[in-house]
């Protein structure tokens, strides 16, 4: 499940050897403010990739970007709403003239509770960040990639992407989406030098849940979901990065898919029980 910024200076993550080679110069990385995506950006400006840095609240980006650029590499930073797609198209410009190598797609938020009492207008908000935001950014950058005959597209999938979840609906099935949509291109870009990995979590310490008002008893730390990922792009299809998301998937896989929503029904009434 998708599911801080600190004055003191963070420890520089450990590099991953590689990366900047096999996916430089430049990578991109949405939703960099918070959690998942700000430890990819950790991860892969440590590593010597340049990164071009996307969410909405800015001054978290020049933070990070300062950060970063004590690794030596080169930062810009884009803030914009990838729900609006004006802005979407100004981050993409940016990015076109760029030899962009790696696209980390980390951008989004989810809702909780009955889907028949969530604002409409927040549900297709929601569908616009998780899925027209992500598949827009594919079809530009994975042509770049293709061009240039090597790259990669990391798409954050979820745990929840793999059956329905009763009182988080909405969010299960953009993750779905997500799921689908880099399974597909896994098979069709490899031939064309692009790696496409899905990314699928459970639940993580970040931002997440306090926007879609869910209680977590446990949850994995960004920082391992983001090393984890990144350590399988070239190696799989999908990765359930920590072992959390590894127990968790293991609990479920015995189950089939009916029994499966049945549970995640359970879990999510744990985590919404707070709201009645």
């Amino acid at each position: 499940m998708n599911l801080s910024l600190t004055t003191s200076s963070p420890p520089r993550p450990r590099a991953q050897p590689g990366l900047a080679e096999r996916y430089g110069p430049w990578a991109v990385v949405t939703g960099a403010s918070d959690g998942i995506g700000r430890e990819m950006a950790r991860v892969l400006g440590s590593s010597g990739l340049n990164v071009v840095l996307v969410a909405r609240r800015r001054e978290r980006l020049e933070a990070l970007a300062a950060e970063l650029r004590g690794y030596g590499v080169d930062v810009k930073v884009e803030a914009a709403d990838l729900g609006d797609l004006a802005e979407l198209e100004r981050v993409l410009t940016t990015c076109a003239g760029l030899d962009v190598g790696l696209l980390v797609a980390s951008a989004g938020f989810g809702t909780s509770g009955s889907f028949l009492e969530q604002p409409l207008a927040a549900e297709l908000t929601m569908l616009d960040v998780n899925c027209r935001a992500v598949v827009v950014m594919c079809h530009a950058l994975g042509r770049q990639l293709a061009a240039r005959g090597r790259g990669g597209l990391v798409l954050m999938s979820s745990l929840v992407a793999f059956q329905g979840v009763p009182r988080a609906a909405h969010y299960a099935a953009t993750k779905a989406y997500v799921q689908s949509l880099a399974e597909g291109l896994h098979v069709e870009l490899r031939p064309r030098g692009v790696e496409v990995l899905a990314s699928a979590p459970g639940p993580i310490r970040s931002g997440f849940g306090a926007r879609a008002d869910m209680q977590m008893g446990m949850a994995e730390s960004p920082e391992v979901v983001a090393r984890g990922t990144l350590a399988a792009l070239g190696r799989a299809g999908t990765v359930r990065p920590g072992l959390l998301s590894k127990l968790l998937e293991l609990s479920l896989a015995t189950l089939p898919r009916w029994a499966r929503v049945r549970v995640m029904a359970l879990v999510m009434g744990g985590m919404t029980r707070h709201r009645a």
